[in-house]
């Protein structure tokens, strides 16, 4: 006896991950902006620093840059546009 109803055999269609499950950086392309991330966010006992956003930009534009999750919006991701440089 099978354990399908019936018998029959569904074939399995796989699903993309949700958003916040990213592929490994196997290569440590990223593994620098990750760590100056985490050590922001120890000085800072976690807290939602200014200074930590802008590490994990880093970290995140370097996931992006290196195929490691989809491009998005900054706005999307809960962080602050680029601001261009004032010309004098």
């Amino acid at each position: 006896m099978s354990g399908n109803p019936g018998g029959a055999m569904k074939a399995l269609s796989p699903t993309p991950p949700e958003r916040g499950s990213f592929p490994l950086d196997h290569e440590g392309e990223c593994s620098r902006q990750m760590q100056e991330y985490i050590e922001c966010l120890k000085l800072v006992k976690g807290e939602n620093a200014p200074n930590c956003r802008l590490l994990a930009k880093e970290y995140l534009k370097c996931r992006m840059n290196n195929d490691l999750m989809e491009k998005d919006d900054w706005k999307n991701l809960g962080l602050p546009e680029d601001v261009p440089a004032k010309k004098d």
